[in-house]
Parts: C-alpha cells; sequence; structure tokens
C-alpha cells in the first residue's frame, strides 16, 4: 500500500515553514509595455547565497504577448493543502499561476521537472476567464485546501 507523503515544502505552520531552508530560486516578473518588441515573461533568479550564480537571472519563460500587467502571482498549492478538514497530500507546489490584469489572461507555468527552466503549458484567454467566472481583470492568486 502506498504512503501519501505531502509536499515537503508545504509547512503545517508558519513557524515551521520560518525554520525550512531558504529557496533556492526566485520567479520574478519581467513586464514589458506593448510596443516595445519585448514580451512579457517570468524570470527565474538565482537566490542561494552559496551558488555561483547568486543573483543572476538563471532563465526566463516568455510569453506570447507584452503588456499584460502580470501581477501577483503564486503557487497552485500551498501548506493549505494540509488543512484537517479537507487535506490533500497529493498535491504538490508546481504551478505557478500568473494572472494579467490588463491582458484578463491567466497564463500557468510549470516549475517540474527543473524549477531553474519552467515551461509556459497554458494560456487562459480573456474570453474564457470572463464566460467561467464573470470577472476580467485577474489580480491575485491564493491556493486554498479545494482549489485556486
Amino acid at each position: 500500500m502506498a504512503t501519501l507523503k505531502p509536499d515537503p515544502s508545504f509547512y503545517p505552520t508558519p513557524a515551521m515553514a520560518m525554520e525550512a531552508p531558504r529557496e533556492g530560486l526566485a520567479y520574478v516578473s519581467l513586464l514589458n509595455p506593448s510596443g516595445t518588441g519585448a514580451k512579457d515573461a517570468i524570470g527565474v533568479v538565482d537566490v542561494d547565497p552559496d551558488s555561483a550564480g547568486y543573483g543572476r537571472l538563471v532563465s526566463k519563460v516568455e510569453f506570447p504577448h507584452s503588456d499584460n500587467e502580470l501581477h501577483h502571482f503564486g503557487w497552485n498549492a500551498c501548506s493549505s493543502h494540509l488543512c484537517g478538514y479537507a487535506a490533500h497530500p497529493h498535491a504538490e507546489r508546481r504551478y505557478l499561476v500568473v494572472p494579467g490584469i490588463h491582458s484578463s489572461r491567466i497564463h500557468i507555468v510549470d516549475t517540474k521537472p527543473d524549477p531553474k527552466n519552467p515551461k509556459l503549458v497554458k494560456v487562459i484567454e480573456a474570453d474564457e476567464v470572463i464566460e467561467r467566472s464573470g470577472y476580467a481583470a485577474p489580480h491575485t492568486v491564493h491556493c486554498g485546501p479545494d482549489g485556486i
């Protein structure tokens, strides 16, 4: 019988999260307003102070368009999946969900199998966001025990 174990980056308390090993990579938005010829992207920055590449841009995931105004992106899953009343031990912190306020698009970036070289796997276009949710201009991503 297989044992279900939660993602090792999930912590049951904020105090335990503060004691966890520091992150080695940071994902940052790279904004490009329309007219510049450059597309928006997510940058991967080495934040491991013991690394030779510390503080440098390791890679980037270019998006199909510019002028999205990428905003308050986050993970598809987090420690809330350890919630006692609705635990999801199979969930993992894998996908970055990146909304664009100006474009109303939602970009999905897969950080596995190589977190230094993530890939854009899906773009949810504005018409679908509006049709399915009734909202435009997605602002902030938060995960919870039952979804995003």
